[in-house]
């Protein structure tokens, strides 16, 4: 039944007033009128290990998790996993490789990176994008699908949902990074205590449906009666295979999708580039553990829902308006079925995971526009205070625009039928490949010189490009047997999107390299950054506990391959 009783609004009201009351408690103990604009904007030296560790998670699981990742997983299974354990590796990798060197160099932000390694003409062209990807793409779908969700289990109108989802998270996010940090800690508490009962009541479902008791039996029932559910590698036969293009999700693009959201993307580093080396590393290694846990809350539900449908626990009018199921809808379905109570405690945990996602992404877009934009181009001259007043203004504005387009589009581009989760991976994917290739090897090729950038910059997105709709004019069927093309459907071959960003990928580094020899034989000079092996090097503890995250992973493929 979609509505809360009072008991519901209950826990809620008590979530909402913690969070609110905490937050204004560290805003009042750590606020300064005489901060800088780096104190607002990044917590500079705030935030501990254990905090940021929480605020990368409750950044990065929103409703394209909850709503997202479930419905792929009611669709295709344990395979969606692969965006949450690879994730955990990558972050390993951002944290040994990545982080020491922003750190080194003093980088805040990415274009800030951009314009110390190549030019500020590189650094504004980026500038602009991200913040046209964080409000076209994030914030609209974040707002949507977060709405879709609150709006099925509470039976509120979506309009109100979207609208109130915006003003709790511009009250957050008007407080700062540090009140974002810290308020994230018990976002993501609430989250994955509120996603642990989900789980737990579905898989209590299914054994019982099936005449037994018990979490674990669920578990085991679910593995043998949805099996085809339990694989992470897809065989070019696959109907998922578009999805997940088999060994790319390894090897691939995927390694492109990680490395650039976790390593090259201010809406996740920010978090990290307030603190020393050591904080910043363990708080990155506990968000690697933390994701790993993940699919237990955001993955399980879909599958769950998907055997309760087939064995007609779920009406097709619970998933459907129109006959086509809705993966979208899979995850509020099964909130609906939690008793007075624990449904408002999934219900303040799904909200948590909104808010805290959309405080983020509001907080980077306020920096991206305030400190590389605004104080680079518009008035130099501005002091701390004009830049703080400035960011507080432009967090409003992005939210009102993501209001407004997730009310205008947000059902064509996510409505019923579609994987929100996958929109936002495949449209994100447009540029993603030219970013991670403009900082690879800005990173670690001194010789990359700015007209290279800029070409992976426009050269990548315009590639990405070509590759979308390429299939509408020539025929790629020729792909097919190197799994590189795959029948649509309507008899079209098409490239999947993950193979996409491996080619555009390559295609834009490459075409850095002969750019950057050209340069190089005009004399053209280049910005290397500062770098030496010794940066790289680890703590015992850090690498005990890289080494059991990797172990893990790869118990965890070799299991469900």
């Amino acid at each position: 039944m979609k509505t809360l009783s009072n008991g519901d609004y209950i826990v809620f009201l008590i979530y909402f007033v913690v969070v609110a009351a905490y937050g204004y408690w560290i805003y009042k103990r750590k606020h300064n009128a005489d901060a800088t604009s780096k104190d607002y904007f990044l917590a500079e030296g705030s935030l501990t290990w254990w905090a940021i560790g929480a605020s990368l998670i409750a950044s990065n699981i929103s409703a394209e998790q909850f709503i997202g990742t479930s419905g792929s997983a009611f669709k295709m299974g344990l395979a969606i996993s692969t965006y949450e354990w690879m994730a955990a590796a990558t972050l390993i990798v951002v944290a040994i490789f990545f982080i020491p060197i922003y750190l080194r160099n003093k980088i805040f932000t990415m274009p800030q990176f951009l314009h110390q390694r190549y030019n500020g003409t590189v650094a504004m062209v980026m500038a602009i994008f991200w913040l046209l990807l964080y409000i076209v793409v994030n914030l609209m779908s974040i707002l949507y699908l977060g709405a879709l969700a609150i709006s099925g289990i509470s039976g509120i109108n979506i309009i109100w949902c979207i609208i109130a989802l915006a003003v709790f998270a511009v009250i957050i996010t008007l407080g700062g990074m540090k009140v974002i940090g810290y308020t994230d800690v018990i976002q993501v508490f609430v989250l994955i205590l509120g996603g642990l009962v989900a789980t737990y009541l579905a898989l209590n479902l299914i054994s019982e449906k099936s005449g037994t008791t018990g979490m674990l039996n669920g578990l085991n029932i679910m593995r043998a009666e949805a099996s085809d559910h339990f694989h992470m590698i897809f065989d070019k036969s696959s109907p998922n295979y578009m999805d997940m293009p088999g060994l790319s999700v390894l090897i691939g693009g995927m390694i492109i999708v990680n490395l650039n959201y976790w390593g090259c993307n201010q809406y996740i580093t920010q978090r990290a580039l307030g603190a020393n080396l050591k904080t910043a590393r363990g708080g990155i290694l506990f968000a690697a553990f933390l994701k790993l846990l993940m699919p237990i809350i955001v993955v399980l539900p879909g599958i769950a829902v998907y055997l309760l449908y087939q064995k007609g626990m779920f009406h097709q009018e619970m998933l459907s308006s129109s006959g086509v199921n809705d993966p979208n809808k899979a995850y509020p379905s099964l909130l609906n079925l939690l008793p007075t109570g624990l449904k408002g405690l999934s219900f303040a945990a799904l909200t948590a995971a909104i808010v805290a996602s959309l405080a983020g992404k509001a907080n980077s877009i306020a920096t991206i526009f305030t400190l590389d934009i605004y104080k680079k181009a518009i008035n130099p001259a501005a002091n701390d205070r004009q830049l703080v007043n400035l960011g507080k203004i432009s967090v409003a504005v992005a939210m009102g625009l993501g209001v407004v387009m997730s009310l205008l589009i947000g059902e064509q581009l996510m409505g019923e039928g579609k994987q929100g989760f996958q929109y936002i991976q495949e449209y994100t994917g447009f540029v993603s490949p030219g970013i991670f290739a403009m900082f690879i090897l800005g990173f670690f090729w001194k010789k990359a010189t700015s007209n290279a950038a800029l070409f992976a910059t426009i050269g990548g997105f315009v590639f990405s490009c070509i590759f979308k709709f390429l299939p509408q004019i020539a025929d790629l069927s020729f792909l097919a047997p190197y799994g590189f093309s795959k029948d649509n459907g309507k008899g079209v071959y098409e490239i999947p999107f993950i193979d996409r960003m491996g080619f555009v990928f390559i295609l834009c580094v490459m075409g850095m390299y002969i750019i950057s020899k050209i340069d190089q034989a005009k004399g053209v000079k280049t910005n290397g950054l500062e770098v030496d092996a010794s940066m790289f090097k680890t703590s015992r503890a850090f690498t005990a506990g890289a080494i059991i995250v990797g172990g893990i992973i790869v118990a965890l493929y070799s299991f469900f391959w």
